[in-house]
């Protein structure tokens, strides 16, 4: 497969992207929920980033199990016109406005944003994985996820969403009523 830049690309370029989110500690005095509620107008806000849809949101327990309070999270659907090693660093770096800290892999956090999909391309590097590689098998993805895009197969293995959401039925998982 073709490598991407990370740099602008024309609008007739501009790829489907899916982004998780997800929090569990707060923020700045406010609650995961409404750091996940803030996260969307970040987004909004990335130059060569179009949200299309968001998810609504839900809660979920930690994986793997760890004590910790549950999670908040949803998925954006957008365009992107600018390329995937980008996208990341537009990604981190919201994440590190909203407080979040990388101290040790599956910490408590006040934000996560994951890059799950762009386009249908499949990259492995030290940097950037794509899809993401846990994507297909966590609960808190795939719903959400099922809501901005019920038609989405997976670029790598091909499955979809019907495919996949048996694997996860067992996950606890609860839609928040608005």
């Amino acid at each position: 497969m073709a490598f991407i830049s990370g740099l602008t690309k024309t609008p007739n370029e501009a790829e489907a992207v899916l982004i998780a989110i997800g929090a569990n500690l707060p923020y700045a005095g406010q609650a995961a929920r409404e750091t996940c509620q803030r996260v969307v107008a970040a987004l909004r806000d990335v130059p060569g980033l179009r949200v299309e849809a968001v998810s609504a949101w839900y809660e979920s327990a930690p994986v793997p199990p760890s004590g910790q309070p549950p999670y908040i999270n949803g998925v954006v659907r957008g365009v992107a016109s600018l390329g995937p090693e980008a996208l990341l660093e537009a990604l981190q770096t919201i994440e590190t406005r909203f407080g979040r800290e990388r101290s040790m892999p599956n910490a408590a956090r006040t934000l996560d944003l994951d890059l799950i999909t762009y386009g249908s391309l499949c990259q492995n590097d030290s940097h950037l994985t794509l899809p993401h590689p846990r994507a297909h098998e966590r609960a808190f993805v795939l719903l959400p996820l099922q809501e901005v895009a019920p038609e989405w197969v997976h670029p790598s293995s091909g499955k979809t969403l019907a495919d996949l959401l048996p694997d996860v039925a067992d996950q606890e998982i609860r839609r928040i009523q608005e």
